[in-house]
């Protein structure tokens, strides 16, 4: 780990936002992505966080940490959560979709940085943030501005159990409304056990994000669109399935490192999928975390360190 004083480490992250492409075919208009920024802008090394399904961008916030001082930190909400707009057309709430977003992203960094040539970018995405980077490594480098050097996939991989999809399914979307930042804290804990141990404090701190006051003043809501559900359930094991095989093409293909981190009581990435993605294409160097199940939050001095370890090594 990092022995820089924690005084020279900035407490929290700057908010940014970028104009990203129409989402769909039926949905034109631009939209803006949010983006939280950790560490010095101008720094030669890039790194972009990415969130699972339902989360936000200040979900790194203790992995960022960690990393500033080596790193320019940068954590997107994609469309629909967090900070960023939410989409007229649910529709684009398709990988595909925020792939385009990042990319548009990653233009934006070179142009701040008055890049001629692709820069280079480390990669980690949780879950869904792991899918999106998968589908950004397909694009080559002129076309991404981006050249991807080291990959953190976090419980995620080419197969995902469709058990666990079902089960993401059952609340994704669901209104809600909660009394108090606990009360929606303890919901919130109900239906993400397998994220593992935490201390109140640190549930709070990881849950206090995804909260907004709610439009009539009376309560707090989630973050996040309800419409991201609608193509989400759409996903059926039959096409769940026939995705497989172009994920397994996709990450055969990687030509980068890569760390792959398991929740060893994972129901969406199983044993099965994580020991083969540690024996063919980049042949991933696999991390499990005991009593752990999806996904680490990388607030865990040992899931923090898993990281810290891969990219600056």
């Amino acid at each position: 780990m990092s022995s820089t004083s924690s005084s020279s480490v900035p407490a929290q992250p700057v908010l940014h936002h970028v104009t990203c492409p129409g989402a769909s075919k039926t949905d034109a208009a631009t939209h803006r992505m949010a983006y939280w920024a950790w560490g010095d802008p101008s720094s030669e090394r890039v790194l972009i966080c990415v969130h699972g399904l339902s989360r936000q961008g200040r979900d790194f916030d203790t992995l960022a940490r960690s990393l500033c001082q080596h790193y320019y930190v940068v954590c997107p909400d994609v469309v629909g959560r967090g900070e960023s707009d939410w989409l007229a057309d649910p529709k684009g709430y398709q990988v595909f979709g925020y792939v385009a977003d990042m990319v548009a992203l990653v233009q934006h960094l070179r142009a701040q940085r008055q890049a001629s040539a692709p820069i280079e970018i480390d990669w980690v995405g949780t879950s869904m943030g792991g899918l999106i980077g998968l589908g950004f490594s397909t694009l080559p480098p002129e076309a991404s501005g981006a050249h991807l050097r080291k990959f953190v996939l976090n419980d995620v991989g080419p197969r995902l159990r469709h058990d666990a999809i079902v089960r993401i399914g059952e609340y994704l979307g669901q209104p809600r409304r909660f009394t108090s930042e606990q009360e929606a804290a303890d919901y919130l804990w109900s239906i993400s056990t397998g994220f593992g141990p935490h201390t109140p404090e640190q549930w709070l701190a990881l849950c206090r994000p995804l909260l907004r006051p709610a439009a009539d003043g009376q309560g707090l809501t989630l973050h996040y669109d309800p419409a991201i559900a609608e193509p989400f359930r759409a996903v059926s094991a039959d096409s769940a399935s026939s995705g497989e095989a172009a994920l397994w093409q996709i990450y055969d293909g990687l030509r980068c490192q890569v760390l792959l981190l398991r929740g060893r009581d994972s129901d969406l990435l199983d044993a099965e999928t994580a020991q083969s993605m540690t024996q063919r294409g980049p042949k991933a160097q696999l991390v499990e975390f005991a009593g752990v199940g999806h996904a680490p939050t990388l607030i865990a001095p040992d899931q923090v360190a898993a990281v810290h370890d891969f990219l600056l090594a």
